[in-house]
C-alpha cells in the first residue's frame, strides 16, 4: 500500500508542502536564468492582455458589459497558462514564496532578490512586447477599433485614486495567487489549465488591477499616443491624463503594493498558518 500510485489531485496540506519546496527553489535560482524567465513571463502576460484588448474591440455599446468582461477574462487566461505550463517567473505569482520564507527556508534577502529581479524582467518583457505590437500596427486593425480600445483601457487605468488602486490590486492578486495555488494540486497539464481559468477570469471580469498586465496595457496606450499622435488624436479618446507619471504613480506603484498584500497576506500567509506553521525550520 505504501507504493500505491496516486492519480488524484494533491490535498491542500500536500499543496502547501509543494508551494514551500517550489518557493525555496525559486529563491536560489541563478540571477540570469531568473531574469530571462521573468522577461518571458512579462511577454506571456502581455500576450494575454493583447488578446483581451482585441476580443473587446468594438464591443462597447453592442455587447452587454458583463459579457464583454467575461470574454476578456477568459482569453486573458492565456497569459498565466503560458507562465505556468510553459515555465516562467511572474512577480505576482512569486508572492507565494512567502510560504517558504515564513517557514525559515528562504531568507528575507533571497525573497527580495527574487522579487526585484523578476519584477524588472516582467517590466522588460512587457515593454518589449508593447514595442513589437506598436511596430506591427496591430492597433489599427478592425478599422482602428483595437487601438481605440487600447487607448481607452490605458486612460481608465491611470485615473484611479491611490487607495482605490491598492484595493483593486489586493483583490486581483488574491485571485491570481489562488489560481497558482490551485495548480499545485495538479497531476496533469489539463488540471493546471482548468485550475487557472476561473480565478483569472474572475479578476479580469471584475475589473481588478494586475501590475504586470498594466506594464503592457498602459505603455501600449502611451506608445500609440507618442509615436502615432495623429492617429491617437483622431481616436476621440481624451488622452490628457495618459502620461508616464500617472502610469507610475497613479497605477503601477499602488497596484504593486496591493498585489503584494493580496498575494502574501490573503493567500500565502494564511495557508502557511493553516498547514505549515508547526513545521517551521
Amino acid at each position: 500500500m505504501e507504493n500505491q500510485i496516486r492519480i488524484d489531485a494533491l490535498l491542500p496540506s500536500e499543496m502547501a508542502q509543494r508551494a514551500e519546496t517550489i518557493g525555496a527553489a525559486k529563491a536560489v535560482m541563478n540571477a540570469a536564468t531568473m531574469f530571462a524567465l521573468a522577461v518571458l513571463a512579462g511577454a506571456f502576460i502581455s500576450l494575454g492582455a493583447l488578446f483581451a484588448t482585441t476580443i473587446s474591440a468594438g464591443a462597447s455599446g453592442v455587447v452587454p458589459f458583463g459579457l464583454v468582461k467575461l470574454l476578456m477574462g477568459l482569453v486573458f487566461c492565456l497569459g498565466l497558462i503560458l507562465v505556468v505550463v510553459g515555465g516562467a517567473e511572474l512577480f505576482t505569482g512569486n508572492n507565494l514564496i512567502v510560504m517558504a520564507w515564513a517557514s525559515g527556508k528562504v531568507s528575507t534577502r533571497a525573497l527580495l532578490r527574487n522579487w526585484a529581479i523578476v519584477y524588472a524582467g516582467n517590466f522588460a518583457g512587457s515593454i518589449g512586447t508593447a514595442v513589437l505590437v506598436l511596430l506591427s500596427k496591430q492597433y489599427t486593425f478592425g478599422g482602428g477599433a483595437v487601438g481605440k480600445t487600447a487607448l481607452s483601457i490605458a486612460t481608465a487605468k491611470v485615473q484611479y485614486g491611490f487607495v482605490q488602486a491598492i484595493a483593486l490590486g489586493i483583490l486581483c492578486n488574491g485571485l491570481v495567487c489562488l489560481a497558482v495555488w490551485l495548480t499545485y494540486s495538479a497531476r496533469s497539464t489539463t488540471d493546471k489549465i482548468l485550475a487557472i481559468i476561473f480565478p483569472i477570469t474572475a479578476f479580469v471580469a471584475a475589473g481588478f488591477e494586475h501590475s504586470v498586465a498594466n506594464m503592457y496595457f498602459i505603455p501600449m496606450g502611451l506608445f500609440i499616443k507618442k509615436f502615432d499622435a495623429t492617429w491617437a488624436a483622431a481616436s476621440g479618446v481624451d488622452l490628457s491624463s495618459l502620461t508616464w507619471e500617472h502610469f507610475l504613480v497613479n497605477n503601477l506603484l499602488p497596484v504593486t503594493i496591493g498585489n503584494i498584500i493580496g498575494g502574501t497576506v490573503l493567500v500565502a500567509l494564511i495557508y502557511w498558518f493553516v498547514y505549515l506553521r508547526d513545521h517551521r525550520a
